[in-house]
């Protein structure tokens, strides 16, 4: 299974902060933003990966992650020249999954509990219809919203409803076999003129063959896509941190307890920080292994 992170939009609701870089870029508390979502790529397994953005902000990504090989993965880039949908990026990413199965996740979406990793291993191995994750919100209308029958499968999935039937938001993470790029190429423009990702999950639910894992209590799921969502997921990852003295979205130290990249890799990347706080926890990372 190949990844594809979607890094674009245009951050009109974060600006003048996005006036000349991607939200995705920005820090929530000691790392950019898409070390959160590329984290959540890597505990699954996923070692190819897309990065999708707009040709202004694709060059900036690409000099904090480069090729992926210091991490033991593979990331390549393409450009969405215009936010045109989310369903759009697996239309870009067509040549780059090459017929296999995928992962995608959205760039400004965080997630954090142990069972969010068992799920995400769990789907990684989906070679047939698709799955999604669903959360449950005080506001789902500003989300898409899918319905759930007492058997747990989806009965409806509406975007953005004035009128939600339901709590559960879908999360910016999703898993698909091979016939997901197809099926966006057959989507029709929203109203909005975009790809819409609800109409591809729709598309698979009426197939029968949608998946909905539910993120329950002891699960967080952050969508960082205003100034004070910024703010408290910023504060909900240094409190974690100040806490248990373990890094949340260390994709250096993920690389490393998943065989990634070894001891002495791992050693050149925290020397590469320095003596500031970020390289002495990847120094005690690895005296602690």
């Amino acid at each position: 299974m190949k990844a594809i992170l979607l890094a674009g939009g245009s951050g009109t609701r974060m600006a003048p902060m996005t006036s000349v870089v991607t939200k995705q870029l920005l820090p929530i508390y000691d790392k950019p933003m898409i070390y959160y979502p590329l984290s959540i790529l890597l505990l699954a397994g996923l070692r190819e990966i897309l990065i999708i953005s707009t040709p202004r902000d694709l060059p900036m990504i690409e000099l904090l992650l480069g090729d992926g090989k210091n991490l033991g993965v593979s990331f390549s880039y393409a450009a969405q020249p215009k936010p045109e949908g989310i369903a759009q990026s697996l239309i870009i990413g067509e040549k780059f999954l090459n017929g296999q199965p995928c992962c995608l996740i959205l760039g400004d979406n965080i997630f954090h509990g142990q069972t969010v990793v068992q799920a995400v291993e769990r789907a990684s191995k989906i070679t047939k219809g698709a799955c999604v994750f669903a959360y449950r919100v005080k506001d789902p209308e500003r989300y898409g919203v899918v319905t759930l029958d007492a058997a747990g499968s989806a009965t409806s999935i509406e975007e953005k409803p004035t009128q939600p039937k339901s709590p559960y938001a879908v999360t910016g993470l999703y898993f698909y076999d091979a016939e997901a790029p197809a099926i966006a190429r057959s989507l029709k423009p929203s109203a909005r003129g975009e790809l819409e990702i609800t109409d591809l999950n729709r598309a698979y639910m009426q197939r029968g063959t949608l998946k909905v894992e539910t993120l329950g209590r002891g699960t967080a799921w952050l969508d960082t896509g205003t100034p004070d969502a910024l703010l408290d997921a910023a504060q909900f990852v240094q409190t974690i941190e100040q806490r248990q003295g373990l890094k949340i979205a260390c994709i250096e130290e993920i690389a490393f307890h998943k065989g990634f990249i070894n001891a002495l890799e791992l050693e050149k990347l925290a020397v590469r920080y320095g003596k500031n706080d970020y390289g002495a926890y990847l120094k005690s990372v690895l005296a602690e292994a």
